[in-house]
């Protein structure tokens, strides 16, 4: 799942795209207003968080633009003021949630993972298809209930296949939420990703669909 982190405070910034990283998250970073915008309005975000307070151009009048695009990715703001009023202005501009600074990353960290589940119609943070086991909580995956060890990239893979069960996934598609915006989105690694979920993981749990992509297999 690919995140936009919109933040200005540099030291938690860092501290909060460390987290959404370990998790198995693709996250890029914008530090001020005008990349923000950019960002979110050209890129396929699954979630947003978004400081109201950025420089050059504040988050409120980000999230009216993007709205009125129709962009439709989850938003999270984060911010330093804690007048009720201005929670209501961001959840009135679109907002999906709402945290005040400062916060514990626990809280973040559900309450980001409450937003994707929501997204893609999700009630439930562990997945479950036939032996294998997702906590997306932790990012433990089990086979069989014994740990299996994933690479980062695997994990953000089979996180967005996992929270889009049931529906067919293309390699295009994939590269574009697995993948930071600086990183080199070759779509032909996807399947040598998936070869290797396969490996660790089952070769039933991901089906092929020929010339279509990839999703989960709904039999198991």
């Amino acid at each position: 799942m690919r995140i936009l982190l919109a933040e200005d405070e540099l030291v938690l910034c860092e501290q909060i795209k460390g987290l959404l990283t370990t998790e198995g998250r693709a996250v890029d970073v914008a530090h001020d207003g005008e990349e923000a915008e950019f960002l979110g309005s050209t890129e396929p975000y699954d979630l947003i968080i978004l400081d109201i307070g950025l420089p050059i151009r504040d988050g409120i009048s980000i999230l009216k633009k993007w709205r009125t695009e129709g962009m439709d990715a989850p938003v999270l703001i984060l911010t330093a003021r804690d007048g009720w009023s201005d929670r209501v202005d961001g959840l009135d501009a679109g907002a999906d949630d709402y945290m005040s600074k400062p916060f514990h990353m626990p809280e973040l960290s559900a309450r980001v993972r409450a937003l994707l589940r929501r997204k893609t119609g999700k009630t439930n943070p562990v997945f479950e298809k036939g032996n294998v086991n997702f906590d997306t909580r932790n990012g433990r995956v089990t086979v069989d209930g014994m740990t299996v060890n994933l690479t980062s990239q695997e994990v953000v893979v089979l996180s967005y296949l996992f929270h889009n069960t049931d529906r067919l996934i293309s390699r295009t598609e994939l590269s574009e939420h697995i993948y930071e915006y600086d990183d080199d989105r070759d779509s032909n690694t996807i399947a040598v990703f998936v070869t290797r979920l396969r490996k660790k993981l089952g070769a039933s749990l991901i089906e092929t669909v020929r010339g279509g992509g990839y999703m989960i297999n709904t039999a198991l």
